[in-house]
C-alpha cells in the first residue's frame, strides 16, 4: 500500500518535471526563434541605411531639444526629442519608425539602428534618441535603450569601460568615433547627464535601467579628435 502511494507520488513528480522541462524548452525555442528573425530584420535595415547614405544622402535637421524635459519619461518611453526639416524619399524606417543613424559598440557586439524618437513602442524595436541636438551634432545627445534579460539593446552596457569606442553614423553618412570617459549609476530623477554642458564638443550619453530597474546606468562619451 505504501509502495503504491509512493509510486503515484513519484509519477506525479515526474510528470511535473517533464512539463517544466518542455515549458523551458518551448520558451527557449521561442526566444531563439524571435531573436533570429529580429536580427535578420535589423541587418536588413542597416544594409538599407548604408545603401541610402551611400547613394542618396538625406538632408535633415533632426532634433531641436527645445521641449521641456520629462525625466521619468525615459522609463515610460516618452521622447523629449523633436524633429524639423523636410522628409525625403531617402528616409529609412524600421518597423514604422524613422532611422536617423547607426550605432556600433565593438566591445559588446552592438550594431543597431538608432530611431528618431524614444517612445514606448519604438524602444521595443531598438535604441532611440531621447533629447539633444541630434546625432553627431555639437552638444550632448542622449540615446536610450532597454536593458532586456535576453541581452539585446543596452543590456550589456554594464560590461563597458572607460576608453571603449562607440561609432555613430548619421544620415549624412558621417561616421564619428566616440570614447567613453565616464560610467556611473544614478537615480531616475537625476538630470545632470541630460542637461550637461559639453563646452562646444560633440558628446553622447547612453542611458538604460539597471538590472533591478531601480536606477539608471549612464555612460558619457566624447568625440575622438
Amino acid at each position: 500500500m505504501i509502495n503504491s502511494k509512493y509510486n503515484k507520488v513519484l509519477t506525479v513528480v515526474l510528470v511535473i518535471v517533464v512539463i517544466i522541462i518542455f515549458a523551458l524548452l518551448g520558451f527557449w525555442g521561442y526566444q531563439t526563434f524571435t531573436k533570429y528573425f529580429k536580427d535578420k530584420d535589423i541587418d536588413a535595415t542597416l544594409n538599407e541605411f548604408n545603401y541610402v547614405i551611400n547613394h542618396g544622402n538625406t538632408s535633415r535637421n533632426e532634433f531641436t531639444g527645445s521641449e521641456p524635459i520629462n525625466f521619468t519619461a525615459i522609463d515610460n518611453g516618452v521622447s523629449n526629442s523633436s524633429s524639423s526639416g523636410n522628409s525625403t524619399s531617402d528616409v529609412v524606417t524600421y518597423n514604422g519608425f524613422t532611422v536617423v543613424g547607426r550605432m556600433e559598440i565593438p566591445r559588446i557586439d552592438l550594431d543597431l539602428p538608432v530611431l528618431e524618437r524614444a517612445t514606448k513602442t519604438s524602444l521595443e524595436q531598438s535604441i532611440a534618441v531621447f533629447v539633444g541636438p541630434g546625432l553627431n551634432k555639437v552638444g550632448n545627445t542622449v540615446i536610450v535603450g532597454h536593458n532586456f534579460r535576453n541581452g539585446t539593446f543596452f543590456s550589456r552596457n554594464k560590461e563597458l569601460e572607460n576608453g571603449d569606442e562607440i561609432y555613430i553614423t548619421d544620415t549624412s553618412g558621417t561616421r564619428i568615433e566616440y570614447t567613453i570617459y565616464n560610467i556611473y549609476t544614478t537615480s531616475s530623477e537625476d538630470s545632470d547627464y541630460i542637461t550637461r554642458d559639453t563646452a562646444g564638443k560633440r558628446e553622447i550619453s547612453l542611458s538604460t535601467c539597471t538590472n533591478d530597474s531601480r536606477y539608471r546606468l549612464v555612460i558619457w562619451a566624447r568625440e575622438v579628435e
